[in-house]
C-alpha cells in the first residue's frame, strides 16, 4: 500500500506540472514571464520531493534509469569461413569513464555498459604520427598474456597532428540540458566548469552560441566571438535547472543556429551536454537520430558529452555522436573535463577523416582463427568496405584508433595478411585507401601493448565475455602493475584494485 501511495503521489505531481505547463503556453507574455519564474521554483520543489519519495531502483540496480545496450561479444572466426574483418573506426571513450564512475562510487557497472574498444582507446599510446600522410598504420604483437597458445595482434591507426595555431576556426553551438534532472548531484555545476575550460582554450577567431532546453528550448546567446569571452562566460554562469527534458527541441534550435551562422572552411559543430534522458517531444533515439543525419551531410557535426549517474542514457548520447559525425565522451569529474577540453581539444574539434573503415584480411595459410576485441556495434559488412555510402567513423587530429585481435597462427607471425584503411580525407574531400602488411617479429609484447592487453582483459571480465571466463582480475592487476608507465596507467591500477574488492 505504501508503494502505491508513493507512485500515486509522483504521478499526481507530474499531472499538475503538465497542467501548469499547458496554462503557461496560453498566457500573455507578461503572464508567461511570471509563470516561468513560478515554474522554476515548482521544478526545484518537485525535484526535492521526488528525491525524497523515489522508490529504490528496480531489479537490484544501484542507480535508477541507466540506459545501456547489449551488443554481444565477437566470436572466434575460422579463416576457412571468413578471412575478412571489417569495422568502422571509433575514437569514443565514454564507456571507460562511465565504468570508472561506477567503481569510484563503490559499485560494479552492468555488463552492457562495457565496450572494450572504448577502454583501449581511452589510453594514449607510443605510436608515431605521420609526417605527411593523413594516417600512419602500425602493426605489432606477441604472445597473448591471457590466451594460451594465442598471439595478441595490434593494428594501430595514428592520425596526423595539427598544431593549435593551425587549427581551423571553430563555430561552436553549445546545446545545454538545464532540465530538472541536471540539478541532481549538481550536474549543471560540473557542466558550467567544463564549458568554461573549453571556452578558455578557444582562439580569438572562434565563436560560441548557446542554446538551452528544459521543457522548452531557447537561444540564450547568439554566436559570439571569443573576443567577448566575458559575455560567453556570464551566459554559462547564469544557467539554472528548470522543467522537463525536451532534447528534440533543444537540438533542433541548436542545429538551426549553427546553420544560420555556418561558415565555409571552419569547424561548424554542435556540442551537446546532457544526461541524455528525454521525456518531452521525440524521446527515442531513433527518432532524434533521423533529424541530425542531414546536418552531418552538410558539415555541421555533433559531439556529445554525458554527465550524471542515475537518469542517464548512454545509448542516446553514443548514437547521437555516431550519426552526427562526431565523438562521444562521458565526463565524470573535472579532471576528465580538463583532459578532453584542454589536453585533447584540437583532436576533439577538428576532424581529419570521415567515414573511416578498417578491413583486416588474414592469410588462411598463416592464421587458423581470429577474434576482434570490441567494436561489436561498429561492424561493417565485408562487401561494404568500399561502399562509400555506408557510414564509417570520424577521426580527429592526432587521435589513435587501436584494434586488438587474438589470433591462432599456424606457423610464424610473418606475412599474416594485410590491413586496409579507407576514408574521406576532410582536407581534400577525396576518398583515399591505404594498406599495410600484417606482420610482426618476436613473441614479446611491447610494454605499452602489455598494458593495453590488461585493459582489454579487464573490460572483457567486467562485460562477462565468454572468452574471459578463465581469467582473473588478479592476473590483470599483476600485468597492469608491471607494465604501467604513466599517471593514467597507475590510476587504472587503482581501479582494478577497487574492482577486486567490490567483487569479493
Amino acid at each position: 500500500m505504501r508503494n502505491f501511495l508513493v507512485v500515486f503521489l509522483g504521478l499526481l505531481l507530474l499531472f499538475f506540472a503538465a497542467c501548469k505547463s499547458g496554462n503557461e503556453d496560453s498566457a500573455s507574455e507578461d503572464q508567461a514571464n511570471d509563470s516561468a519564474a513560478s515554474t522554476d521554483q515548482s521544478s526545484m520543489e518537485m525535484e526535492t520531493v521526488d528525491r525524497a519519495i523515489q522508490p529504490a531502483p528496480p531489479n537490484g540496480a544501484d542507480y535508477d534509469t541507466m540506459f545501456f545496450e547489449e551488443y554481444g561479444t565477437n566470436p572466434f572466426v575460422s579463416t576457412d569461413d571468413d578471412t575478412l574483418s571489417t569495422f568502422a573506426m571509433d575514437v569514443d571513450t565514454g564507456s571507460y569513464s562511465v565504468m570508472r564512475n561506477y567503481i569510484k562510487r563503490g559499485t560494479l557497472p552492468p555488463d552492457e555498459a562495457i565496450r572494450v574498444e572504448e577502454f583501449v582507446n581511452y589510453f594514449k599510446t607510443n605510436l608515431q604520427a605521420p609526417t605527411t600522410d593523413t594516417f600512419a598504420i602500425h602493426v605489432d604483437g606477441g604472445k597473448s598474456s591471457f590466451g594460451e597458445g594465442y598471439h595478441l595482434l595490434r593494428v594501430g591507426i595514428k592520425g596526423k597532428e595539427i598544431e593549435v595555431e593551425d587549427r581551423k576556426n571553430a563555430n561552436l553551438t553549445f546545446v545545454i540540458d538545464v532540465s530538472g534532472s541536471m540539478n541532481r548531484e549538481n550536474r549543471l555545476g560540473l557542466v558550467k566548469k567544463s564549458l568554461k575550460v573549453l571556452v578558455d582554450e578557444l582562439q580569438p577567431a572562434d565563436q560560441v552560441g548557446i542554446v538551452v532546453y528544459g521543457s522548452r528550448g531557447r537561444v540564450v546567446l547568439n554566436p559570439t566571438s571569443i573576443d567577448e569571452k566575458d559575455r560567453i562566460m556570464d551566459a554559462i554562469e547564469e544557467l539554472q535547472p528548470e522543467g522537463s527534458t525536451n532534447a528534440e527541441e533543444g537540438l533542433t534550435l541548436g542545429y538551426e543556429l549553427a546553420r544560420e551562422y555556418f561558415t565555409e572552411d571552419a569547424i561548424n559543430r554542435v556540442v551537446l551536454v546532457s544526461d541524455g534522458v528525454a521525456n518531452v517531444g521525440e524521446t527515442g533515439h531513433e527518432q532524434i537520430l533521423n533529424n541530425i543525419k542531414d546536418y552531418a551531410k552538410k558539415d555541421i557535426t555533433l559531439s556529445t558529452f554525458g554527465f550524471g549517474m542515475g537518469n542517464y542514457n548512454d545509448v542516446l548520447m553514443e548514437q547521437l555522436a555516431n550519426n552526427g559525425d562526431g565523438n562521444y565522451a562521458y565526463i565524470d569529474s573535472f579532471s576528465e573535463a580538463r583532459r578532453i577540453f584542454m589536453e585533447e581539444l584540437t583532436g576533439t574539434l577538428q576532424t581529419i577523416a570521415k567515414d573511416a573503415k578498417i578491413q583486416v584480411e588474414f592469410d588462411p595459410e598463416k592464421v587458423d582463427r581470429y577474434r576482434l576485441l570490441g567494436y561489436e556495434n561498429r561492424d561493417v559488412r565485408d562487401e561494404d568496405f568500399r561502399n562509400d555510402s555506408v557510414d564509417g567513423g570520424e577521426v580527429g587530429a592526432g587521435h589513435t584508433v587501436t584494434a586488438l585481435y587474438e589470433v591462432k597462427v599456424k606457423e610464424d607471425t610473418d606475412a599474416l595478411g594485410e590491413v586496409r584503411l579507407r576514408y574521406l580525407n576532410e582536407e581534400t574531400q577525396e576518398v583515399e585507401e591505404v594498406q599495410s602488411a600484417l606482420s610482426f617479429e618476436g613473441d614479446s609484447l611491447p610494454e605499452d601493448l602489455l598494458f593495453l592487453s590488461a585493459v582489454a582483459e579487464f573490460a572483457e571480465i567486467l562485460g562477462g565475455s565468454y572468452w574471459a571466463k578463465e581469467s582473473s582480475l588478479e592476473s590483470v592487476l599483476e600485468l597492469a602493475e608491471s607494465s604501467a608507465q604513466r599517471e593514467e596507467h597507475y590510476a587504472f591500477v587503482e581501479l582494478v584494485k577497487d574492482t577486486i574488492a567490490l567483487r569479493r
